[in-house]
């Protein structure tokens, strides 16, 4: 593929937020990102007519999208199907997401993104198990009948699948996982992500020294944040070193309790941006089967028929717009899409930088999304 340089709008590199620069694509790759003036006079240019020029965003939980559960994928194809999906909405790189199931369920998954990550199936990062060692009173949509404590072989094959694929993201809740599975899953290289649970602000600090370095949806399926109880929530926001991901919906957290989350992470990476998409995310499909349940489309959320949440109709463009909302800098909120999920993950994603793959989102003046590159190759050319 020829060098050419997209040039005519802002670019946000990851961090920075850049006037009159372009970004250099040469093979698939970033090959700069210099200021105009400095471009090569043969550089073929193509122009974007405004807006702002990112790094594909990064989305940590997927459980679905094109019409399909993860519980649904069979193999790469699958993968591969639900990852379009989110590619065209403008998350590049995904963590395919298990909602609580069966064991034979978890094994398929893990197997099944295994297989993926091998063939190299653009835009699958690794696997996201939330669940189901979680606290059945805080399950939210998940089947209190798939919940249970974490075994000796439950934890030995978490810490073999973390071992095999290219990231593994666990949720879970202190409720149903010692501080030593903690610690044991967070050694065998494990992100493990604290979720779905009603502890106390105590017991999260001690799973945070054991090695959970993650929250799971702040504020979601977790108890409420007290001035006497902080719980979850609160021990999150206190924490120094603790990332917490974060449905910014408008429905998930209210508007409010964004800037009061922002305010107290202040600077990228202490918050990243999550869809908690379902199979319905890149359809105009209404409803889908969720174990047996109906989650219906309705106003810009996903419910079951009792009014529970279920997973979001949600992209990270919107949740970006949500968070600018907030009180967020535009280039704090892109963080939260790109290099801070990426940072979490350990992935190489989420930057424009000499090397990285050139999955690009071109945004316009309201950060809507107007075009999509993975690879350097345009998505609908």
């Amino acid at each position: 593929m020829a060098p050419r340089a997209f040039t005519g709008a802002r670019v946000f590199d990851g961090e920075r937020i850049l006037g009159g620069h372009a970004v250099c694509v040469e093979a698939g790759r970033v090959v700069a990102v210099e200021p105009e003036a400095t471009l090569a006079p043969g550089v073929p240019r193509e122009r974007l007519g405004g807006g702002l020029l990112a790094p594909g965003f990064v989305d940590l939980q997927v459980n679905g999208g094109g019409g399909l559960m993860l519980s649904e994928a069979g193999g790469p194809a699958d993968l591969a199907r639900i990852a379009e999906a989110h590619a065209r909405r403008g998350a590049t790189t995904i963590l395919p997401t298990l909602i609580s199931d069966t064991e034979a369920a978890t094994e398929a998954a893990i197997a099944a993104v295994a297989e993926a990550a091998a063939e190299e199936v653009p835009g699958i990062a690794g696997l996201h198990l939330e669940g189901p060692h979680l606290d059945p009173a805080k399950a939210g949509a998940h089947d209190p009948a798939h919940l249970r404590p974490m075994t000796g072989a439950d934890l030995d094959r978490l810490a073999t699948a973390a071992g095999k694929l290219p990231c593994l993201m666990v949720t879970l809740a202190p409720e149903a996982a010692g501080m030593a599975q903690i610690r044991a899953l967070a050694e065998a290289g494990a992100v493990v992500a604290l979720g779905h649970t009603g502890c106390d602000a105590g017991t999260a600090e001690r799973a945070f020294s054991a090695g959970a370095r993650v929250v799971t949806h702040l504020f979601n399926a977790m108890a409420p944040m007290g001035h006497r109880a902080p719980g979850l929530a609160g021990a999150a926001l206190a924490a120094g070193g603790v990332d917490a991901g974060i449905i910014a919906d408008g429905h998930h957290v209210d508007p409010r309790m964004l800037g009061v989350a922002l305010r107290a992470k202040a600077g990228p990476g202490a918050l990243f941006l999550v869809s908690d998409a379902m199979a319905l995310a890149g359809t105009e499909a209404e409803s889908f089967a969720l174990g047996g349940r109906t989650v219906r489309r309705d106003g810009g959320r996903l419910t079951l028929d009792d009014g529970t949440l279920a997973g979001a109709d949600l992209d990270l463009a919107r949740a970006v717009r949500g968070m600018i909302a907030a009180g967020a800098a535009p280039e704090t909120a892109l963080a939260m899409a790109t290099s801070a999920p990426a940072r979490v993950a350990g992935l190489e994603a989420g930057r424009l930088a000499p090397g990285a793959r050139a999955d690009l989102v071109h945004l316009d003046d309201t950060f809507a999304l107007r075009r999509v590159w993975r690879g350097g190759v345009a998505l609908g050319d």
